[in-house]
């Protein structure tokens, strides 16, 4: 895992790399004093994740990864101000460490950033392919049991499915039936000109899109028709934006 530091202290920058050194697995890219030399940086190396101080000189913390223009890597904030906090989760970091860094809590955060690239690999990776079988049309009608009730609804009606456990939840016509199948068997069947995959949870049916938005580390975020918000994967952000632009 390939790691930034960015903060205006060089004392905090040799402590830092002083408590990596302890795991093998780490390689410290570079360093950068303030957001000017960090965003040079972030293009020349393409860093996995970014120690980031908030306080410094120029532009703070959360301006620079406001103002990337491409992907961010995953983000651990080391600060020695506690009134960031919430802040800094709103811009989805990974963690929040307070100096002097606990060394206990950079190995914390550290293993959440190796479970957060491992998760991204596995969206990148091409899925198995299933038996051939044609795709369900929107127009298409389909047979929905949950419990006691049914429903024959088409899918044009459908405006999201999203995991439950190893089901997966149905919305349409305010109703929201459970039904035994995982969200990767039903978008082998769904023709994906209609329905998207948002990010590893959850599927949306684009006719249902009213409003898409830019939101944190160049992700989306959509509101359907009829109400309800999806946030869209940084992966997920860019193949939509490569999809759907002309």
């Amino acid at each position: 895992m390939n790691v930034l530091i960015v903060d205006d202290s060089r004392l905090a920058r040799q402590e830092l790399r002083r408590l990596l050194q302890r795991h093998p697995d780490v390689t410290v890219a570079g360093e950068a004093a303030n957001a000017d030399e960090a965003t040079a940086r972030l293009q020349e190396l393409r860093p996995d994740l970014l120690l980031l101080d908030i306080h410094m000189p120029g532009r703070s913390g959360f301006e620079l990864l406001a103002d990337l223009a491409g992907p961010a890597p995953q983000v651990v904030f080391t600060t020695a101000f506690d009134q960031y906090a919430v802040q800094a989760f709103e811009v989805n970091a990974l963690d929040y460490l307070l100096k002097p860094v606990d060394e206990q809590r950079l190995a914390a955060a550290l293993a959440k950033a190796r479970a957060a690239l491992v998760a991204e690999a596995e969206d990148e990776m091409p899925q198995p392919a299933a038996p051939a079988r044609e795709l369900l049309r929107e127009t298409d009608q389909v047979f929905v049991k949950d419990g006691e009730r049914c429903w024959f609804v088409r899918l044009l009606d459908v405006k999201l499915l999203e995991v439950a456990d190893n089901y997966t939840r149905l919305h349409f016509h305010d109703v929201h039936p459970l039904i035994p199948r995982t969200l990767q068997q039903l978008e082998a069947r769904l023709d994906p000109a209609v329905f998207f995959r948002v990010n590893r949870q959850q599927i949306i049916n684009l006719k249902w899109v009213e409003h898409i938005e830019p939101w944190f580390s160049s992700t989306l975020k959509i509101s359907l028709r009829g109400g309800g918000e999806v946030e869209v994967s940084r992966q997920q952000s860019m193949r939509f934006r490569e999809a759907l632009s002309l």
